[in-house]
């Protein structure tokens, strides 16, 4: 059994330990908060933006872009895909880098050839330490989530698909539905599907014709583009608030289990304690005695 110095020792490391994870928890708050702010700013311009989109497609139905070619004359298994995979830059956040992985090994599992465009260092480590080829790695942290790092992303993932060499795009992403809910998903970004621009129900269709200049064609090619990067930087945005939520779980877990593991310690040292006081106790009261017994002699 442990002596009283070795469990107060245990209980001083696991204080410490709590001191950690408690800051880790209000660390991760904070970014939650921070994230929902930066998410909750941009929305109105891009749900605005896939406004103009849906009302452009519903008045001209006729329209063909390239955005929207499904290219359905390439068979599924030669079609070039190209996959941008979100993960944190580091652990302690319960199945959160673990979830995305398995999508993307998904997407590898039904497209070997997918061509895999990586944010944040544990998507690196992993992939670079199952051998699985990296086309694109992001090296700028995913603890910072910006437009301009969308914009950058989706530059690059446009220009290989209006070039040709990508001919279908996927994200690998979690979603925040809620506090509660996150889930690892596997999104197609492009080519658009139509049903992706459908109106609210309750807008009503403006029947005047509309006039675009130059073209309805470069009116899109403007467009779209923003609306790509407003995807994607909601999607590192939704990525980086489910890692600090996930974090916080995994946190206030650690934190209660410190507790119980405290409590648990804390009866251990009592009990130690209590036997070594009784064993003192015993150990006085036997000399005591041993003493009475020599005087009652000599007398």
């Amino acid at each position: 059994m442990a002596n009283i110095r070795e469990i107060q020792t245990r209980i001083n490391s696991v204080k410490d330990t709590m001191k950690i994870t408690n800051a880790m928890y209000m660390i991760s708050s904070s970014k939650l908060t921070q994230a929902r702010k930066k998410l909750a700013d941009t929305e109105p311009y891009f749900y605005a933006l896939q406004g103009e989109i849906s009302r452009i497609l519903r008045h001209m139905p006729e329209l063909h872009h390239s955005y929207f070619n499904q290219r359905e004359e390439i068979p599924a298994e030669e079609r070039k895909i190209g996959s941008i995979v979100i993960t944190a830059d580091k652990g302690l956040a319960g199945a959160y880098n673990q979830n995305v992985i398995k999508e993307a090994e998904k997407l590898l599992a039904q497209h070997p050839s997918t061509k895999l465009y990586v944010v944040g260092e544990y998507g690196r480590r992993y992939f670079d330490q199952h051998k699985i080829p990296i086309e694109h790695s992001f090296l700028y942290t995913a603890q910072n989530p910006t437009l301009d790092r969308a914009r950058e992303i989706s530059a690059l993932l446009l220009d290989g698909f209006l070039a040709g060499t990508l001919k279908e795009i996927f994200v690998v992403y979690t979603d925040m539905e809620s506090s509660l809910l996150s889930e690892a998903k596997s999104t197609r970004l492009l080519p658009f599907h139509r049903t992706q621009f459908a109106p609210p129900a309750k807008e009503k269709a403006v029947q005047e014709p509309f006039e675009f200049y130059p073209s309805v064609g470069a009116v899109l090619n403007s467009m779209i583009p923003s609306y790509v990067s407003g995807f994607l930087y909601s999607a590192l945005l939704d990525s980086f608030c489910s890692e600090q939520n996930a974090r916080m779980t995994a946190m206030d877990a650690a934190n209660q289990n410190a507790e119980e593991l405290l409590s648990a310690l804390r009866l251990q040292y009592n009990r130690v304690r209590q036997a070594a006081i009784t064993q003192e106790i015993t150990e006085i009261s036997a000399g005591a005695a041993a003493q009475r017994g020599t005087f009652g002699s000599e007398g």
